[in-house]
């Protein structure tokens, strides 16, 4: 593909990649949902990807992506089956837990792994990142705490976009990547949902020199004035006193 992956452009050499604005950043996540329910939910059979992660998402002109390297795809479950007992096969930090711990493969699995790649188009940063603080290295691990404090989320924005993202747009894509890596696959939505969620965001066209840019480093009166809606957790979400709790969203 001429633009090469998703993965060069989000962690590449600053030398070798064009920064992506959030316009485009929603449009390829839009794109790539809309490439995950096509197998989920329009091939026959379904098939589960398996191997979602930002290094298969290739781009090509106009940012338009495409999944690639379906090497370890299986076909879904069929009948009444949930699941498709399989050897643990995927790439660290995409795989979701449940899938690593049983075997059992499910769509809900490609669904963490799309959570974690919305993750990085959100953040800019690695699922795993070993150059990064303990704390920091698991992405999703470190994410999880910081959606029960809107007051924190400006922080898990890509510093790459330097303020020129739509506060609610930000909110809005943080809710629905920590619905799909929840712990609990059951609590995680099906890729129909996530789709017309994704479409919504990328109809949004985000105008920079329309709309203020935003930093983390509010004014007291600005910070005062939007206190109260700021610390409100995610919608659907139930703030935990203790930081190991999972974050639960409703379905």
């Amino acid at each position: 593909m001429p633009l090469g992956s998703l993965d060069d452009h989000l962690h590449g050499r600053p030398s070798n990649k064009k920064k992506l604005d959030w316009n485009t950043r929603m449009n390829i996540a839009a794109g790539a949902a809309r490439g995950l329910e096509y197998l989920h939910d329009k091939m026959k059979p379904p098939v589960i990807y398996r191997d979602l992660k930002c290094s298969n998402i290739l781009l090509g002109e106009g940012y338009h992506p495409k999944l690639s390297d379906f090497g370890l795809a299986k076909v879904g479950p069929s009948g009444d089956k949930s699941h498709v007992s399989t050897r643990v096969m995927g790439t660290y930090g995409y795989c979701a837990p449940d899938y690593a711990m049983t075997g059992q493969l499910t769509f809900k699995s490609d669904i963490y792994s799309f959570g974690v790649v919305l993750l990085e188009i959100i953040t800019g940063r690695k699922a795993i990142d070993d150059s990064r603080p303990a704390a920091e290295q698991n992405l999703v691990a470190w994410a999880r705490p910081l959606f029960r404090d809107r007051r924190k989320f400006s922080q898990m924005a890509d510093p790459s976009l330097e303020g020129q993202y739509p506060v609610r747009g930000l909110y809005q894509a943080l809710a629905i990547a920590a619905m799909c890596v929840q712990e609990q696959a059951s609590m995680r939505p099906v890729i129909a949902d996530i789709v017309i969620a994704l479409n919504y965001l990328a109809s949004q066209t985000y105008d920079p020199s329309r709309l203020p840019v935003h930093n983390s480093r509010k004014s007291s009166s600005s910070y005062k004035s939007r206190k109260d809606d700021e610390q409100k957790p995610l919608a659907g979400t139930t703030t935990r006193d203790d930081d190991d709790e999972q974050t639960r969203l409703n379905d």
